[in-house]
C-alpha cells in the first residue's frame, strides 16, 4: 500500500504549497486536504473536507474514512494574531495537537508532521547561531504554545513510539499567498507592496535581523524530513532549520537593485517589534544537516529575483 496523506489546515501559507508538492509526489487521489473553511481555489480533482481540528469526533471520522498513513497538522493561530486572541490561540494550537496525537496513537497512523517555529526562543536564548538546545523562554502565546507542543511531540514519541516529526520554521516567504498574521510577514508583504505601490512601511525597525526561508526550500525540507529513515532522526521535539537572515533594510536594498524607485519607511511602537526582538537573528541547523542532509537552495538575492519575477505576472 502506498502513502495516503491527510493535511489538516491546508488553506494556509505552507499548507497550500505543501499540498501541491505532495500531490505531485504521491498523486491527487492520495492527498486529502482539509480546513475550517472552503479553499479559495481547488486543485483539479482535489479531495477536500471541512473540519475544525478542535472537533475530535470529526477528526476521528476523517481518519477512519480515509485511513491516512501520514497526517500533517498545520492548523494554528500565528504570532501576531495570537497576541490579540491568546485564549483562542492556546486552545487551537494545543488542543488541536493533542487531538491529532491521541487519534494517531489510537488508530495507528504511521507518521505525523507538526510545525514548530523560531517563536519557541525568547529574550534569554542566544541571538546569533542559536543552537538546537538552549534556554527557551518564549514571551508570545504562539511561542509558548509551540514550545509546549514540542514537548508533547517528544513525549508521544517516547511513551507511545509515535513517529512524529517537526521543523522549527523561521519566517517563510512565498509569492503565492499574502501575509497571514505572523511577525515575519513583513518580508512577504514588502514584495507585494513594492510592485503594487512602489513603497512599503515596515512595522519592524530597519536593523531587525530575523531568520527566513523561501517557500520552495521550506516545502523541500519538510518532504526530506518526512522521507528520512526514522533511525537517522535524533530530534523528536523539532529541528532547527535555517535558510537566510536579513533585516528590512537588507531586503529593501535588494529590491531596489531590480526596482530602483522603491522606497521604504518605518513605523514605531508596533507590538510586533517586541516579539521580533525576542527571537533569534541567525539559527544553527547542524542537526538537520547531519541527520537528514538539509541544505537551503535560496539566499536573499536569488529569492528576491524569483519573488519579483513571479509576482509581476500575478499582480
Amino acid at each position: 500500500m502506498g502513502e495516503r496523506i491527510l493535511i489538516l489546515g491546508a488553506n494556509g501559507q505552507i499548507g497550500s504549497e505543501l499540498a501541491a508538492a505532495l500531490r505531485l509526489k504521491f498523486g491527487v487521489d492520495n492527498i486529502i486536504t482539509s480546513d475550517i473553511r472552503e479553499p479559495r481555489e481547488r486543485a483539479e480533482n482535489e479531495i477536500f473536507e471541512l473540519v475544525n481540528v478542535l472537533d475530535k469526533d470529526r477528526v476521528k471520522q476523517l481518519f477512519e474514512q480515509y485511513q491516512p498513513t501520514q497526517v500533517y497538522l498545520l492548523a494554528a493561530m500565528l504570532s501576531a494574531t495570537g497576541e490579540q486572541y491568546p485564549q483562542k490561540a492556546w486552545d487551537l494550537n494545543m488542543n488541536g495537537l493533542l487531538n491529532v496525537l491521541d487519534l494517531a496513537v489510537d488508530l495507528g497512523i504511521k507518521k505525523v508532521f507538526w510545525p514548530s517555529s523560531i517563536a519557541v526562543f525568547g529574550p534569554h536564548s542566544p541571538k546569533v547561531d542559536t543552537p538546537q538546545y538552549c534556554v527557551m523562554d518564549p514571551n508570545s502565546i504562539y511561542g509558548i504554545s509551540k514550545l509546549a507542543g514540542e514537548r508533547l511531540c517528544e513525549y508521544y514519541h517516547k511513551k507511545y513510539n509515535l513517529d512524529v516529526r517537526s521543523i522549527r520554521y523561521p519566517g517563510v516567504i512565498s509569492w503565492k499567498t499574502e501575509p497571514g498574521g505572523g511577525t515575519t510577514d513583513y518580508a512577504v508583504h514588502i514584495y507585494f507592496e513594492a510592485l503594487r505601490n512602489g513603497a512599503y512601511t515596515s512595522f519592524l525597525s530597519e536593523q531587525t535581523e530575523l531568520p527566513m526561508l523561501y517557500m520552495q526550500d521550506a516545502v523541500r525540507g519538510t518532504l526530506e524530513l518526512m522521507d528520512a529513515p526514522a533511525d537517522k532522526l535524533s530530534i523528536r521535539s523539532s529541528y532547527n532549520l535555517a535558510g537566510m537572515s536579513f533585516t528590512p533594510k537588507d531586503i529593501s536594498e535588494e529590491i531596489q537593485k531590480i526596482l530602483p524607485s522603491f522606497e521604504i519607511s518605518y513605523t514605531e511602537n508596533d507590538p510586533r517589534q517586541a516579539i521580533a526582538d525576542s527571537w533569534p537573528k541567525r539559527i544553527n541547523d547542524d542537526y538537520a544537516r547531519k541527520d537528514w542532509g538539509w541544505k537551503p537552495s535560496f539566499d536573499l538575492e536569488t529569492m528576491t529575483k524569483d519573488m519579483i519575477e513571479n509576482l509581476k505576472s500575478t499582480i
